[in-house]
């Protein structure tokens, strides 16, 4: 009998240890839930709630699907994303336990409410959304001052217009307009593919050169400085554009223009035959999804025969989606005292992410692929695979003590 309960007490002990590893990187705890979320609610949408939402009485549930995958799935990234990196990138501890658990439950408090379009409580969630994003800008400010440096001047830049763009957003879901709505999640969009822009600008230049020199022992890529901010400066005049209500023909050439600036990151890829590693395959093609999808958005406003939906969900779905795939992989690695070179099943996912994208959007350039499959379900189901295989694939690294002190 006494064994029994010295098992049930090693499990809970063990229990105890998992969940509390989770929460000493902000990694390991929002990077799967940033996963889970991204994975499960679009099923939910789609399968359960068949493209309605339960309690969404003055919003469209469009425009909610559009807000949680934004503020919901790809903001808890963006959590385990900066308090990751601005402590590594500023050599200050990071934040760790309840700290951490505290933003996840005021991240949890928005989706509960977003989960269902719950209008009625939409105050609650944009108090919810608005202070995570708050408590972001104000660690970032902290570390800054106290390390007197500008590193994280840019990110601290944007997280001032995600906060701006998200509380115009939520402003006009609590109106009921919607007119102000769309224009709202089309700002918070923009926004995430403004910190996209800077994100896979500091990450390839490390990885591209920890791929051609292992031994990290010299520097042999250094790509242009003109490019670090190219992308993010010209969404950003996209986004100026929006708010200055230019007309769709200025709007459409503004954002070809920044379509065309993440389309030249892809060339950082050509590196000889080591951009055929799945890492530089991901950057770029995230860079590549980005820019075709801003310029199919664009040139839906010069009258191409497509919706701006479909453009929006190429960058969004696509480039933003892969992209945040890619940091949590390589992160997943190196942030676990694991070398570069990702898992079958890591591969596996970026290829059911970029599967999805496909099906969601090829039946609405190509007419004639339209009606072949129910596209909205296979590409839910494709896009949720893809972070399920994720999580399984890089659980036990988050999950493993030995590597809590990597990179610290």
């Amino acid at each position: 009998m006494s064994c029994g309960r010295d098992s049930r007490n090693a499990s809970r002990g063990a229990a105890d240890g998992r969940l509390a590893l989770l929460a000493d990187e902000g990694f390991r705890l929002f990077f799967p839930l940033a996963a889970l979320y991204a994975a499960l609610w679009p099923l939910l949408w789609i399968f359960a709630f068949s493209f309605d939402l339960p309690l969404a009485t003055t919003v469209t549930p469009s425009l909610w699907h559009a807000h949680e995958m934004l503020v919901g799935a790809f903001g808890a990234a963006l959590i385990g994303f900066l308090t990751t990196a601005a402590p590594e990138w500023t050599d200050v501890e990071p934040l760790r336990g309840r700290a951490l658990w505290l933003i996840a439950v005021i991240w949890g408090v928005g989706r509960l409410i977003g989960l269902f379009g719950w209008d009625g409580l939409g105050a609650i969630g944009a108090v919810a959304d608005l202070t995570w994003i708050a408590v972001l800008l104000v660690y970032l400010c902290r570390i800054s001052w106290r390390k007197k440096t500008d590193v994280l001047l840019a990110f601290m830049f944007w997280l001032s217009v995600l906060l701006a763009s998200v509380a115009w957003t939520r402003m006009s879901f609590l109106l009921g307009n919607p007119d102000a709505s769309t224009q709202g999640v089309y700002l918070v969009g923009f926004t995430f593919l403004g910190f996209l822009g800077l994100a896979l600008a500091r990450i390839t230049i490390p990885v591209t050169n920890l791929i051609l020199d292992p031994t990290e022992t010299s520097s042999p890529y250094r790509p242009h400085p003109g490019r670090l901010h190219l992308a993010p400066g010209l969404v950003l005049l996209v986004m100026i554009a929006e708010t200055a209500g230019l007309s769709p023909a200025v709007s459409g050439f503004i954002l070809v223009s920044a379509g065309a600036a993440f389309l030249d990151r892809v060339s950082e890829a050509f590196i000889g035959r080591e951009a055929f590693r799945a890492e530089i395959l991901m950057l770029a093609g995230s860079s590549m999804l980005a820019g075709a999808g801003l310029i199919l958005t664009g040139a839906a406003r010069l009258s191409a025969p497509w919706s701006e939906v479909t453009g929006l969900h190429l960058c969004l779905m696509g480039g933003l989606g892969l992209g945040v795939l890619t940091v949590f992989s390589i992160a997943g690695l190196l942030h676990t005292n694991r070398p570069l070179g990702l898992s079958p099943l890591a591969k596996l996912s970026a290829i059911l992410l970029t599967a999805a994208v496909a099906v969601r959007v090829l039946p609405e350039i190509v007419p004639a692929m339209a009606g072949l499959v129910p596209h909205y379900a296979v590409a839910s189901l494709l896009w949720a695979s893809a972070f399920l295989v994720w999580i399984v694939a890089y659980a036990p690294a988050l999950t493993d003590r030995g590597a809590v002190d990597i990179g610290k």
